[in-house]
């Protein structure tokens, strides 16, 4: 069966011949009327060369390049694909005796936009972003399975909270293979436990694993805060490197009874948690931390919210530079995709102007290997941050 054929427009071939893995709908010339969304395509230029397979959306980003060959859409490509991914992690030692928890397959960056595989030691949550990925879960559950073996324990679909609005009715949450059990994971040595079920996102979050081993360098004998802290990532690393104090917030009740309970886990007693809102937690704290970790939510998901997102950026590190201790250190997060890490720069110098507090940059952190970020798709970088020595 022969997929069916997209014609670009003259010139907009030359972003596929860069390898980069959309076309938007404007590109488009030619294009059968009953095509659905998430059908695999074939895109040819204007000229009727092939160019590149991928799957069909009817949006803005009208073809997910999922292949720059001429190739089967089936069991032996989802294969093939994930089997590249895990060599990939396993070659760079990412999984070892002291982490049993990584990014399995990461978008763009692994070569399949909209599909996120995150491993927890044998636990294997499948989260798809677009309808195309999601109507693949079987061949790619098989991909799985096959790799994995007999040290896969489950694999759990997550992909109702992120699928487009109109695709999520059609998608339920739930196991695909497995059953819950309890899971605690290693990472660095130390241990966490895991709710992918009920917790944000895939339920821990993997991208600030060489984030958080950076911070235990700069905690011993500090008083340390976390903000946005959801499961106690950094407060965990924090007090085990030798803080005095640790003090997580975060507005979630729940992500802080599972902050404690891996502050337990871990055999720690250094720590204080807080359910409140980061905002009002710091209107008093006036010379109070040594170092504060601001890692918040996306405050901007789409480049219609940017505006607001900067000036909320903004106000919230020029408020921890007016309250931290002299010669305090500041780790400091946006993982807003449409924010790169120009504008997340001077974002924060204008936070350090308002504030009247000299800065310096001492690291620009970003997302470790398992969310690889290729030249072709440099939208792939959606984790930026910095470490500041405040003076």
């Amino acid at each position: 069966m022969a997929y069916p054929q997209i014609i670009l427009h003259k010139g907009k071939e030359f972003s596929m011949q860069r390898l980069h893995p959309w076309i938007f709908s404007g590109a488009i010339a030619k294009k059968d009327n009953n095509l659905q969304d998430g059908d695999i395509v074939e895109v040819y230029s204007n000229k009727n060369e092939f160019l590149a397979t991928g799957y069909y959306a009817n949006g803005s980003i009208a073809i997910r390049i999922i292949s720059f060959l001429k190739v089967r859409i089936d069991d032996s490509f989802w294969l093939e694909k994930i089997t590249k991914a895990f060599h990939y992690r396993n070659q760079l030692g990412i999984l070892n005796s002291n982490t049993n928890v990584c990014r399995l397959f990461f978008g763009e960056g692994d070569g399949v936009p909209g599909l996120i595989l995150d491993y927890y030691n044998g636990h294997v949550v499948f989260q798809a972003h677009s309808w195309g990925v999601y109507q693949q879960k079987e061949n790619i559950c098989n991909a799985i399975k096959t790799i994995l073996g007999s040290s896969l324990k489950s694999i759990y679909d997550k992909s109702a909270e992120s699928m487009s609005k109109h695709f999520a009715t059609q998608t339920q949450n739930g196991f695909l293979f497995g059953e819950k059990e309890e899971i605690i994971v290693k990472e660095n040595g130390h241990s966490f436990k895991i709710d992918f079920i009920y917790g944000q996102k895939t339920g821990f979050f993997i991208d600030q694993r060489d984030s958080r081993k950076l911070l235990g360098e700069f905690c011993k004998n500090k008083i340390v805060l976390n903000t946005f802290s959801y499961t106690g990532g950094f407060s965990v690393y924090a007090a085990s490197r030798g803080a005095t104090r640790v003090d997580s917030v975060d507005v979630s009740q729940s992500a802080i009874d599972l902050c404690k309970q891996n502050i337990e886990l871990n055999h720690l007693t250094n720590h204080e948690g807080f359910a409140v809102d980061t905002f009002e937690f710091l209107k008093d704290k006036q010379d109070v931390y040594d170092v504060i970790i601001l890692d918040p939510p996306a405050f901007a998901k789409s480049r219609d919210s940017k505006h607001n997102a900067i000036q909320g950026y903004k106000r919230l590190n020029a408020l921890a530079m007016k309250l931290i201790k002299t010669n305090g250190i500041i780790f400091t997060f946006s993982c807003s995709g449409v924010v790169d890490k120009y504008l997340f720069y001077n974002t924060i110098t204008s936070a350090a102007l308002e504030a009247k507090r000299n800065i310096k940059v001492l690291h620009y952190l970003n997302q470790p290997a398992d969310h690889p970020v290729t030249p072709y798709f440099p939208e792939g970088e959606y984790l930026k941050g910095m470490v500041l020595w405040v003076e």
